[in-house]
């Protein structure tokens, strides 16, 4: 898999300084490069208590990214997914402890705790006061004797950070340290591993199925269920913090693993907002990318009893740009359309033969979906198919309040059903079409010259013409052909769409930006889909 990096040897202390180049100079590094890799605070004067976390890269933004006034004092980087050694721990305490002394806030992984345990053992012999913690707030596994440490780490590094940038002393900032490892918890769900640098990806999770409880360096989950939607993720999700979130209010994280996409995550945190077993969850930190683990597609919940003292420390703004803030829960709020854009309700009546017909073509779009889709995804973004379904799918639910005997109004009140249900460049064009084709009726003009205005009318707000590859090659011919019979128009239909695969350079739509060599051979989706709706036609009238 090709990815954005020069080299595997140089891709962390890249990236460490591509952060430190864009922190505006509040970030500075130790000059140990590639063996010492430390980020520091740069306006850090060690009058209070410092705050030190890291471990292996490949997580960002954690933890340099958590390196400012109200959260860490310093991060110490491994490689990816590598613990640092006990000198880079060592030079990141040295650097930045004074007096007031230092806390190490350490995930619960073999390396981390050895490195980290072993240099704040040396940090003490040179006169340091310096306190440990260790994360392990993943409950995947609930029978480990040492759980993992995960997200839930956040918590830590802000409640600890805002004690510390108060002025807390080394004693009290431990203790609320402890207290939130002990009464937090986490857990993740993914839909594929994680893509290491210079290694191949394991392919061990199959199509249709999710990992459960999988660790943020790619180790394989509790179990793999049947994957649904999200809906049913975000709710195995609460049901293993059941048990945590029972009692009084609580703070959830809501981390995005590192490869699942913001409309993703937007929809998981309604999941979360919505269940039922979330009811206590009365603020959230997130949706965003914290803990990742490299490109995961997946996310991680995590969970905090939330009082007036952690609620305050947790809320406090930071000023880092990875850090999304606290917000409150709360139901959508709405409000009425403006004047004009309310819903026109046409007056309902009734036709069997257009009912039936009006039915059929959304049916034969909706058949369509896959194969518009795929072809669209040779000249476009590929939802040609799911557009042209979804709108079918509203003008067949619609059809009892439509004006069926009318067909000037009908006309008129698809063209107000499209412009509302249908997205994209094809509901507006669509909406044009059917509304300047009543306009046409309502002039006297019959039922094929009135679709022909219809069409040029679509021409001249588009700009497209028969040639230009979108879905007036095929629908120009069908409706000149329309006169001599529905099969005439479906056959000219037919003809026009294939013609399309010749043609390599779209000169409208989506398609005009696409290369000749992923056109030719394949015909224009919106063709396709014209000249299937009049075959499918031509088959029962």
């Amino acid at each position: 898999m090709s990815q954005f990096i020069n080299a595997k040897d140089t891709l962390v202390t890249d990236a460490i300084d591509g952060l430190l180049e864009t922190s505006g100079g509040a970030l500075t590094r130790l000059d140990g490069y590639p063996h010492i890799k430390v980020v520091c605070r740069t306006d850090w004067d060690k009058s209070r208590v410092a705050l030190i976390s890291g471990g292996g890269s490949g997580h960002e933004p954690a933890h340099a990214g958590f390196v400012g006034a109200g959260m860490l004092t310093a991060a110490v980087c491994g490689e990816v997914f590598a613990s640092p050694s006990v000198d880079a721990v060592l030079a990141g305490i040295l650097a930045v402890t004074g007096t007031a002394g230092c806390l190490l806030i350490v995930k619960n992984y073999t390396g981390d705790r050895l490195n980290f345990g072993l240099a704040a053992e040396r940090a003490r012999a040179f006169g340091l006061n310096v306190s440990m913690v260790v994360v392990d707030d993943d409950i995947a596994l609930p029978h480990l004797p040492q759980p993992r440490g995960v997200a839930g780490t956040l918590f830590v590094h802000k409640i600890a950070g805002a004690l510390a940038e108060g002025g807390a002393d080394l004693a009290t900032v431990t203790a609320a340290a402890e207290k939130t490892i002990t009464d937090m918890a986490s857990i993740g769900m993914s839909l594929d591993t994680c893509t290491v640098p210079g290694s191949a990806k394991e392919d061990r999770i199959a199509p249709g199925k999710a990992e459960l409880g999988l660790g943020i360096h790619g180790e394989a989950g509790v179990q793999q269920v049947t994957f649904q939607d999200a809906r049913m993720a975000m709710d195995m999700v609460l049901d293993k913090l059941s048990s945590k979130i029972a009692d009084g209010p609580q703070v959830a994280i809501l981390n995005n693993l590192g490869g699942t996409t913001p409309l993703e995550m937007s929809v998981l945190a309604h999941e979360l907002a919505t269940n039922s077993k979330a009811e206590n969850i009365k603020h959230i930190i997130g949706p965003a990318p914290l803990m990742t683990s490299l490109d995961m597609h997946g996310f991680s919940v995590s969970v905090l009893p939330v009082d007036d003292s952690n609620a305050r420390h947790l809320g406090t703004p930071v000023d880092m740009p990875a850090w999304p803030g606290m917000m409150m829960i709360g139901p959508v709020k709405t409000q009425p359309l403006p004047d004009g854009l309310s819903p026109i309700k046409p007056i309902p009546s009734a036709n069997d033969k257009t009912r039936d017909i009006i039915a059929q073509c959304c049916d034969l779009l909706i058949a369509a979906e896959d194969d518009l889709n795929a072809l669209d995804a040779k000249s476009g973004d590929g939802d040609t198919g799911n557009t042209l379904a979804t709108a079918a799918r509203a003008l067949k639910s619609a059809l009892d309040r439509m004006p069926l005997a009318d067909l000037t109004q009908l006309f008129r009140a698809i063209s107000n059903e499209l412009s509302q249900t249908m997205g994209g460049s094809s509901g507006v064009i669509l909406a044009i079409f059917f509304g300047a084709t009543g306009d046409a009726c309502a002039n006297g003009k019959p039922t094929a010259k009135a679709l022909m205005a219809g069409l040029e009318r679509i021409s001249e707000v588009g700009g497209a013409q028969k040639g230009h590859r979108t879905m007036i090659d095929a629908l120009e011919p069908a409706l000149q052909a329309l006169p001599d019979g529905i099969a005439a128009a479906a056959a000219a239909a037919r003809s026009g769409a294939d013609a399309t695969a010749s043609i390599g350079q779209a000169k409208a739509g989506r398609a005009s930006y696409v290369p000749e060599e992923n056109l030719i051979g394949h015909n224009d989706p919106g063709a396709e889909a014209v000249a299937r709706l009049f075959e499918g036609l031509a088959k029962v009238m």
